[in-house]
């Protein structure tokens, strides 16, 4: 079996990449990197763009290496990923909306992000004023008698983001359903780029407002590792503090919405109650209810006084009280099984393929949590499961879920009592020098990447990857051959990230 090393002794090292290596590799290298990834050998962590040059972040599944690869591509065209392996389809369509690369033999050409509503092309490349004047969007086909098609948003019913669902139909049942996303992108990466790491972690932070914490602690992680710089430990244990009570709050809001789709409004009450008290007692805290700007390259700013552990503790011990009875009235509730289980399967080898994280992976077989796998500080020393599953179906989604709310219930309790004394800030040193960084954290939906090179102390490229790249092409394969009205189960169970799909 190839190994990444291999990889890596064939490119040329990049100096001042950290944790991880950055190898500058040729069109024939990059091709077998493709190819080990249709294998099934390496799996897909990223890939992105700059005007002249394409990376990718790749992983062995099996020994947990990471190595990011470099393709400079002075002519603008790469050879395509996307076309031996369909999960980079969607970010090579991205890259050449705007840096205008081109992926030689890229299967599905059409713009992805560019609605041709910027008034430029390539925004982040060479800029090409005017619109891109292309041809208007066509839906893919689907032949057979008797279908009819379903077009649903961008504008939906809810107070919700925007993205659009094409559904081919027989009668109820859904043939094909096709997305088109990027109508929330905002340009962060352009943002970033001339910051100083003080504004910069506060762009990440508001990327996909309910990952606030997760994007501020892998941009933070990734600046620190750019500049080898070690956070004090009271910030490493209060960061993974924070990062429970995000997962803790979004997993409760989520199994409440979940059932609320399926007209069971009692579990959303409760699960509402819950998810409030967590969101209170975060603002009483933290100062914020979401915790915004408290994660920052070097530890954190704000601690937590006795007042706030007691306010955390009593709300942990609650919902531990009341939760046991919401998870029993879900598995009893004839009514409601009938609609989560088989419901939605997304089969393991999808999932694997995909390298699908979060609750969506753990509910299809896949294991992969970074917490774990890359087994950063503290959690290296704190004791939890990874619950995993095999079902695949909305009932799978929901369960993994209240296990990983018990699990973040039990690590609450143990960062409470473990948490160490000591300073909050280290601070970062005068760095003239082009440095980078690479981080892995674990968000509630899965692993949130960041990459980042700085010059002088400032962004010169920034980018950042949601969980949800791979996981929207997911719900258009669990929606076949369900009826249309389980849509918004399917939907809801995967709850993925339109923000931070589009940045």
């Amino acid at each position: 079996m190839a190994a990444l090393i291999d990889l890596m002794l064939k490119g040329h090292k990049v100096q001042q990449h950290g944790p991880w290596p950055r190898v500058v590799v040729d069109a024939q290298q990059w091709e077998f990197a493709a190819g080990e990834l249709q294998q099934g050998r390496w799996g897909l962590l990223g890939l992105w763009g700059e005007p002249s040059t394409v990376h990718m972040a790749i992983m062995d599944p099996f020994a947990t290496e990471i190595l990011v690869v470099s393709l400079d591509c002075p002519d603008r065209r790469y050879p395509s990923v996307g076309r031996h392996h369909p999960p980079a389809l969607r970010l090579e369509r991205a890259v050449n909306d705007l840096f205008g690369l081109s992926a030689q033999g890229l299967p599905d050409t059409r713009p992805w992000l560019d609605h041709d509503r910027w008034g430029v092309r390539f925004p982040s490349g060479d800029r090409i004023n005017g619109p891109s004047q292309a041809m208007p969007y066509r839906f893919l086909p689907a032949e057979g008698s008797g279908l009819h098609q379903i077009a649903v948003g961008p504008v939906h019913a809810g107070i919700i983001e925007p993205g659009h669902f094409r559904f081919t139909a027989s009668g109820e049942t859904v043939v094909r359903l096709e997305q088109r996303l990027g109508y929330t992108h905002k340009g962060v990466e352009q943002l970033m780029i001339g910051a100083s790491l003080e504004r910069a972690v506060q762009l990440a932070g508001r990327v996909s407002g309910d990952s606030t914490v997760a994007y501020a602690y892998a941009f933070s992680k990734a600046a620190e590792a750019a500049l080898e710089l070690g956070a004090p430990d009271r910030a490493v244990w209060l960061r993974a503090l924070l990062a429970e009570l995000e997962r803790l709050a979004n997993h409760l809001g989520d199994i409440g919405a979940i059932c609320n789709d399926a007209s069971f409004a009692l579990m959303h009450a409760h699960c509402s109650v819950l998810r409030e008290s967590v969101l209170r007692a975060s603002g009483s805290a933290f100062g914020h209810r979401l915790m915004r700007d408290i994660i920052v390259p070097g530890g954190v700013i704000g601690d937590l006084d006795d007042a706030g552990t007691e306010i955390i503790q009593a709300m942990a011990d609650n919902i531990r009280l009341r939760f046991p009875a919401l998870v029993e009235l879900y598995d009893n509730t004839a009514s409601l099984q009938d609609r989560t289980v088989d419901t939605g399967v997304l089969k393991p080898a999808l999932t694997r393929q995909y390298a699908a994280g979060g609750y969506i992976g753990r509910a299809s077989g896949r294991s992969f949590d970074a917490r774990r796998a890359l087994a950063y500080p503290p959690y290296d020393s704190l004791s939890f499961e990874v619950p995993v599953l095999s079902e695949g179906d909305v009932n799978a989604r929901v369960w993994i879920r209240i296990r990983e709310v018990e699990q973040g219930l039990s690590l609450i309790d143990q960062i409470l009592n473990r948490l160490p004394e000591g300073r909050l800030m280290t601070p970062a040193g005068d760095r003239s020098e082009a440095r980078e960084g690479m981080a892995i954290v674990e968000g509630f939906r899965g692993d949130v990447l960041v990459w980042l090179r700085l010059r002088d102390g400032r962004i010169e490229r920034c980018h950042m990857r949601d969980p949800s790249w791979f996981q929207w092409p997911l719900l258009e394969a669990v929606v076949e051959n369900n009826i249309v009205a389980d849509f918004p189960l399917c939907n809801k169970s995967f709850n993925c990230s339109y923000s931070g799909h589009d940045l």
